[in-house]
């Protein structure tokens, strides 16, 4: 499937592309295919593999189902961090990145403070202190984009948020890739510590795991991979929700191949939601239209599965 889904992602687009057009040279379909169609697919590919693992890693690291980059406030910190350096230090892609980064951070942090106020039941309150930290980030933002030039840096900010895959060129990638690549290789290596964050705190602390070090050190990581990928792409909704809870519904576990699975399951999310954003309409739309579509139904069904669950 997923091979299927880059194919189709590689053909289709105002210039459609074929293997026989490739395959005899054609300069312009060539030119198509290695500046626009190749670093678009990948990185739709490298989008939904963190943000499907980055999720599962918020999932188990706050034992809250409905954790998520978009819902704990790391999507939204980093929307703030990135409009700050667009307004006040400049639109590279290097102070985007470091700002969103901060941003992310800082979500990251309050989240924690939060939720370690409301004791030892964190069940929902690590969701309620990421929408509380989500809110304010977002009341900072409305204050950035008041502040910002109509003409220019407003543009830019809206743009970055959206979320799309319009813009990705090869120059663009190798940051984002090289870094998300090696925190995807840290939460596969360190999967043992990340499970033991999911039951007791002094059950964990007995099989060996510090478990605040830990946690700090896993939450870090799973932050930088996320906000390297979206200070390129943007704000990308609900894929790091929706794909965690997808493999763990296939395949009844919790396991490092259900983690990997869940990066695979985001991949495919952002090359179908891609593909139909550039497909739909005359104009590219921004990829987070079709991620919401998919998640928001999913989230009321896990929902309405929950609550059938404690009523029976």
């Amino acid at each position: 499937m997923t091979a299927a889904a880059v194919f189709i992602s590689i053909c289709i687009g105002r210039y459609p592309l074929t293997p026989s057009l490739l395959l005899s040279g054609d300069e312009m379909a060539l030119k198509v295919f290695f500046t626009l169609r190749l670093p678009r697919t990948v990185m739709a590919l490298v989008c939904g593999f963190v943000l499907g693992v980055a999720g599962g890693v918020f999932q188990t690291v706050f034992q809250n189902p409905l954790a998520s980059p978009d819902i704990i406030g790391v999507s939204s910190g980093a929307s703030t961090g990135a409009a700050f350096a667009i307004l006040f230090l400049s639109s590279s892609a290097v102070s985007v990145t470091a700002s969103a980064f901060l941003g992310g951070l800082i979500a990251v942090a309050l989240s924690l403070t939060l939720s370690s106020v409301c004791g030892k039941n964190q069940l929902y309150s690590a969701v309620l202190s990421g929408i509380a930290v989500s809110s304010i980030a977002q009341a900072a933002l409305m204050v950035l984009k008041l502040s910002a030039d109509p003409e220019k840096q407003l543009a830019s900010i809206e743009y970055w948020i959206m979320g799309s895959l319009s813009a990705v060129t090869a120059s663009k990638m190798y940051m984002p890739i090289a870094v998300s690549g090696v925190c995807c290789v840290l939460i596969f290596l360190l999967y043992r510590q990340i499970t033991l964050l999911s039951i007791d705190q002094q059950e964990a602390g007995m099989l060996g795991v510090n478990v605040s070090i830990i946690r700090f050190i896993v939450l870090i990581i799973a932050t930088l991979a996320v906000t390297s990928i979206v200070s390129v792409t943007g704000l990308i909704s609900f894929t790091g929700l929706l794909a965690p809870h997808t493999a763990r519904l296939i395949t009844k576990n919790n396991r490092l191949s259900t983690m990997f699975l869940g990066g695979v399951i985001g991949s495919i999310i952002m090359l179908v939601s891609d593909i139909l954003a550039r497909s739909v309409a005359s104009s590219d739309l921004p990829v987070s239209i079709f991620t919401s579509l998919l998640g928001a139904p999913f989230m009321v069904y896990l929902i309405l599965r929950g609550n059938r669950r404690n009523v029976l």
